[in-house]
């Protein structure tokens, strides 16, 4: 069963385009930095149609990617069939909220265009958690998520919310400011890395008018050691 049947997240036409996409190079350059070819454990969370976990697989990693969309989950496993990588990628059907691994599993976590589809600050914060749970101290975590530079400065958010609007797609998504993510993502235990310092793309310039694409923070943080433990 899809459980994001009849969304666009599962129509024929969305996942042949996700198949299309080229992997994020950054990301890419970065596991290659912070990796150990053959040794490391990536979770890529809401991986689509594998445009990262296929490569990073590539790199050497041992990949799980999770997603809600079935189509995109299919289109994952044949992918990484196609490339010869299916040993090392492993695709779960899971919410970014519930990830079904033990605490301390993985070295290399990636939310890449996947916290910012949260549709509250509760999920939201719940996916941090979850990421932050299942790291391992010192795991790199890779951020690609929507800035609020989409939007001009009276723009407002959901009623009850800080950082949850709807102008961008007429559904809730989470927009945050530099200040929100670096705070929202220390309280659950990830200090910025700078090895990645945070770039913003596409950030709308006072006075202009919107534009199609959001603006978007691209980042890396790091999994302190938990009280008592160390990384």
């Amino acid at each position: 069963m899809d459980p994001l049947a009849g969304s666009s997240w599962s129509e024929p036409g969305t996942v042949a385009g996700f198949v299309r996409a080229f992997p994020n190079e950054v990301l890419m350059r970065f596991a290659e930095r912070v990796g150990s070819p053959g040794t490391g454990r990536a979770l890529d969370i809401g991986c689509g149609a594998a445009r990262n976990a296929v490569p990073l697989a590539g790199l050497g990693w041992d990949v799980v990617g999770t997603d809600l969309s079935w189509p995109m989950l299919t289109a994952a496993a044949e992918r990484a069939r196609a490339e010869h990588v299916s040993a090392r990628v492993h695709l779960i059907l899971a919410p970014m909220d519930r990830i079904p691994f033990a605490n301390q599993t993985f070295d290399l976590v990636v939310a890449h265009g996947i916290w910012n589809l949260a549709r509250s600050g509760s999920e939201f914060r719940r996916a941090v958690r979850e990421a932050a749970r299942v790291a391992r101290p010192g795991a790199a975590l890779f951020v690609f998520t929507f800035s609020r530079h989409t939007f001009p400065g009276d723009a407002e958010p959901v009623a009850g919310e800080s950082f949850v609007f709807t102008q961008f797609s007429g559904r809730p998504q989470c927009f945050l400011t530099e200040a929100q993510l670096l705070a929202e993502l220390g309280a659950a235990g990830f200090v910025a890395d700078p090895d990645l310092p945070m770039t913003e793309y596409n950030r709308r310039l006072p006075g202009s008018v919107p534009g199609s694409a959001p603006a978007i923070f691209e980042c890396a943080f790091r999994r302190t050691a938990p009280p008592g433990e160390t990384a």
